[in-house]
């Protein structure tokens, strides 16, 4: 089981940098935010789905069938990748842009890590801290709230918990437009971790219906994903950005293992039959508040450096109008940088029928 989880690990996490790398650069200067809300937003309706149908699923059918439904699943998903491969290759040759990415490509070194900036590095933190409260508060939730809230079943439970990813889902594409059009990514990464300091606090010490945080957990989620990774493309080259993508997810899976090894910890129980003390569940919720706390000190910190800086982060959509020339988009070769308005109307034209 073990070798299982390790494998599809290493799958799940190179398939979302590469997702995240072909979306930007579809996207970049575009809808990013709306489009990897959106990709957020089908990935956890997979999650949505998980939390509805698979204990259903696995009561009718058994055990084995449920993990063989799972492996279906991974094949579709092939299947998908193998058509996005596809359809990028040949969107990628119509815009002219094969050899431009090739000879970028070839450009990069491990040693370009070390030209990565400030603001990247205080991105990446803000997005570490704030998955640090999400992932590992959702992986024990349905645990808590039956422990805490006694006349609640397992599967009452967990459809609580899911509501975290129902309100992604409904929000996404809302939130995604929002930001594309009013910009501000720091100001919303600040905010939600602002707004989520609430959600544990209300958890831990209070007996407030848990249905309430976990819908409001989802509201900040939506935002933090909508603003947080499509930031990483405005402070990094094109050149390095499937790199800075990968070192962000790394950083933050390293973030979400420590911390469910510290929460395993704090729990002190490795039987999931076992009743855990409130005070435990309570010392769990104020680690979530600290990493919430630690993402809004690196959020203030990113904001203050991206002020210095330009403001990149938080242009907005007067002033990146007034700055078509710069439309928050490094380019990916010399040649593009200063594109006469002819050949700039012809690309654009082929991008959008791609």
């Amino acid at each position: 089981m073990l070798t299982g989880r390790l494998l599809f690990g290493s799958g799940n996490g190179s398939l979302t940098i590469v997702q995240k790398r072909i979306t930007t650069f579809w996207f970049k200067g575009k809808e990013l935010a709306l489009a990897f809300s959106l990709t957020v937003a089908f990935s956890r309706l997979g999650s949505v789905l998980n939390f509805f149908l698979t204990q259903t699923f696995e009561e009718k059918y058994g055990m084995q069938w449920t993990l063989w439904g799972g492996a279906l699943l991974c094949v579709l998903g092939f299947a998908s990748s193998v058509i996005v491969s596809t359809l990028d290759e040949i969107g990628v040759r119509q815009l002219g842009l094969d050899g431009a990415i090739q000879e970028e490509s070839r450009k990069v070194r491990i040693q370009d890590v070390k030209l990565l900036s400030v603001r990247y590095w205080l991105l990446v933190l803000t997005i570490m801290f704030f998955y640090n409260g999400i992932f590992p508060f959702i992986a024990d939730a349905s645990k808590f709230i039956q422990d805490k809230y006694s006349y609640y079943s397992q599967k009452e439970a967990a459809y609580i918990v899911g509501a975290v990813y129902d309100s992604l889902v409904v929000l996404s594409a809302i939130v995604g437009i929002l930001i594309d059009y009013v910009g501000l990514r720091g100001v919303f990464a600040v905010a939600c971790a602002v707004l989520t300091l609430p959600v544990f606090g209300l958890l831990a010490f209070t007996f407030v219906p848990p249905l309430v945080s976990t819908i409001w957990l989802g509201v900040t989620y939506s935002f933090a994903a909508a603003s947080m990774w499509p930031s990483i493309p405005l402070v990094v080259p094109q050149a390095t950005l499937g790199t800075a993508m990968g070192l962000a997810t790394s950083v933050q899976m390293i973030g979400i293992g420590i911390s469910n090894l510290v929460v395993g910890q704090i729990l002190g129980t490795k039987s999931s039959e076992t009743k855990i003390p409130l005070w435990r569940w309570q010392r769990m919720m104020i680690f979530m508040l600290a990493n919430t706390i630690s993402c809004i000190v690196t959020s203030v910190l990113l904001n203050v450096v991206d002020h210095r800086q330009g403001g990149t982060l938080n242009k907005t959509t007067k002033k990146s109008g007034q700055e078509q020339s710069d439309p928050d988009r490094e380019p990916l070769t010399q040649a593009e940088e200063e594109p006469n308005e002819q050949d700039g109307d012809a690309v654009r034209s082929r991008s959008i029928n791609s």
